[in-house]
């Protein structure tokens, strides 16, 4: 919903999207689409979709606030329907009749087995966008494997392993991070789809996997391997190949990153800002090529002399010479950050009977004109039941 309170962009305006999502992925395509004007209704078993009872599940307290569900799940309608019971498949078959696109994350031998399989689920829906979000893939052996962002997404790309620490160590990432990347991915290739649909009236299979987003994004490392045969591994800070896109630490104990990736292009203005253009002149200093060589001793260097002053000394320093950096900021510093906030970065999500406003992360994308800052509410488990199923009663022919 936009800021005035009209539907969003007026092109999703009477797009109807049916989610059969859990956890992350697919709920967070399907969140950005309702965002962005679609009526996306929300298909979820008796007990609901897991990710409400999230903190219960880790063994925290089951009553906190739910900030991750509702990132996921705003401005959607909640319908139960009971996929067991014989007249489940048929309701939802009903709400596919009526849909422009499909989105589910539950895996392949589970639609199967509630004949939902892709292809064949297209051609009683000929105009459906039908978007299968899995881990693996729909083909190959491990197509019904279990898992999460951190398994198909991280370790089996090899994302972990490039990452690792110098002991080799793969890294251990936040959560929600690889579901949110592959719904982005979904997001880009239902709204293809769906292009395709209104000009030709046909709907398809959209594929997405975790494992093949996180080769994409680590598509580079990847690339390198096949080409070369060998791909670098992270280094230590302390030996970072490139010594001005490397974090480091002042006085204060804040940490930054220099960002000049061109080294023989920002060498002297961070010479300059550290005090010390002299280091300019240095043999080692010279180009980017020198700079590589003796990356650890330059790294030495620079930490010596930021380690003399507080952040705020260095902001003001770098900022004078026009040097390229990034202070690395706290959660608690990113949700106030004037220049995230200018950007509707952060946006409302409406408390709907209980009238306590929500602040949310916004979505990637800010379209003109349209500038979501305030979101429909977080649906209660089954609050549109009644609702929808009206609707498709509704719709069908009257008994003679």
């Amino acid at each position: 919903m936009s800021a005035d309170g009209s539907p969003g962009l007026s092109a999703l305006a009477d797009l109807r999207v049916v989610e059969l999502g859990v956890w992350v992925a697919a709920p967070s395509a399907a969140a950005l689409l309702a965002d962005w004007g679609a009526d996306v209704i929300k298909v979820e078993a008796p007990g609901g979709d897991p990710m409400r009872q999230v903190f219960g599940s880790l063994g925290i307290d089951s009553d906190m606030p739910n900030p991750a569900f509702s990132l996921d799940n705003r401005g959607k309608r909640s319908v139960v329907l009971d996929l067991r019971r014989p007249d489940g498949p048929q309701r939802l078959e009903e709400l596919l009749a009526t849909a422009d696109v499909f989105i589910s994350n539950l895996r392949p031998d589970a639609l199967d087995g509630l004949g939902l399989e892709p292809a064949a689920t297209v051609g009683r829906h000929p105009r459906l966008v039908y978007c299968s979000i899995s881990g693996y893939g729909l083909r190959g052996d491990e197509r019904n494997r279990p898992t999460y962002d951190i398994g198909a997404f991280w370790a089996r790309s090899g994302l972990s392993m490039q990452m690792a620490d110098h002991e080799g160590t793969p890294l251990n990432a936040r959560g929600g991070i690889g579901d949110h990347i592959t719904g982005l991915a979904a997001l880009s290739g239902i709204l293809a789809a769906v292009l395709e649909q209104r000009a030709t009236g046909h709907g398809r299979v959209v594929e997405v996997s975790l494992l093949r987003t996180g080769t994409y994004v680590l598509g580079w490392d990847l690339g390198l391997q096949m080409t070369l045969g060998k791909v670098a591994r992270a280094e230590p800070r302390e030996r970072n190949q490139a010594p001005l896109m490397n974090p480091y630490r002042a006085a204060d104990g804040r940490w930054f990153f220099f960002t000049g990736l061109e080294a023989s292009r920002h060498i002297d203005v961070v010479c300059r800002a550290l005090g010390r253009p002299d280091l300019a002149r240095d043999p080692r200093f010279a180009d980017a090529s020198a700079i590589r060589r003796h990356r650890a001793e330059i790294i030495a260097i620079i930490d010596e002399i930021i380690a003399e002053h507080p952040l705020a000394v260095w902001a003001e320093r770098f900022e004078r010479e026009g040097v390229w950096w990034a202070p690395a900021l706290t959660p608690a510093e990113v949700v106030e950050d004037p220049q995230l906030l200018a950007n509707d970065g952060i946006v409302e999500i409406d408390g709907g009977s209980s009238g306590v406003v929500q602040r949310s992360v916004n979505g990637p994308v800010r379209f003109s004109d349209v500038a979501v800052r305030r979101t429909a509410p977080v649906p209660h488990l089954g609050q549109h039941t009644d609702e929808v199923l009206g609707e498709l009663a509704a719709r069908r022919p009257a008994s003679p």
